[in-house]
């Protein structure tokens, strides 16, 4: 998260293939655009307490959209139940406007909310302290694959 993003873009383009910025009081078509130009994929982001409606003018323009569901700043929150309406928005537009954007959820992912997000249509995840807090890393990580997998098959049935 940086305050002037559009001055960083040429140099984190060369880097990186895709680009996530937080919605701050900046132009976002044109710091779309200049993330594009500059070969990279786009990407969004927005906090609880901000609304869907913010990006629906540029979702037909982005690669990704993450939902964050936890207040950005730090670890070990608890996950924001609101945040799965706001993905089931997400991808009802997507859906409806045949979008291209993946959907991503990040905070407070953990084996109790992984299924929830996926069902909400969390395609991306991150769960920070469910693994980094858990000192059997690759247990923690099994567990959440286990909970993803889960999930996906009752899909299905």
């Amino acid at each position: 998260m940086i305050e002037n993003p559009d001055q960083c873009i040429p140099q984190f383009a060369a880097a990186v293939r895709k680009l996530s910025r937080f919605i701050r009081r900046h132009a976002l078509h044109r710091t779309v655009s200049l993330i594009r130009v500059h070969g990279a994929k786009a990407g969004v982001a927005i906090n609880p307490a901000t609304s869907p409606e913010t990006l629906r003018w540029i979702l037909d323009s982005v690669d990704l959209v993450l939902v964050m569901s936890v207040n950005p700043g730090f670890g070990g929150q608890s996950f924001i139940p609101s945040s799965l309406e706001k993905l089931q928005l997400l991808r009802r537009w997507r859906d409806e406007y045949r979008y291209r954007y993946l959907l991503e959820i990040d905070g407070g992912i953990d084996t109790k909310t992984i299924a929830g997000a996926i069902s909400a249509g969390a395609e991306m995840l991150v769960a920070g302290s469910a693994i980094f807090g858990n000192s059997d890393r690759i247990n923690a990580i099994q567990n959440l694959r286990n909970a993803a997998k889960n999930q996906a098959v009752s899909k299905k049935i």
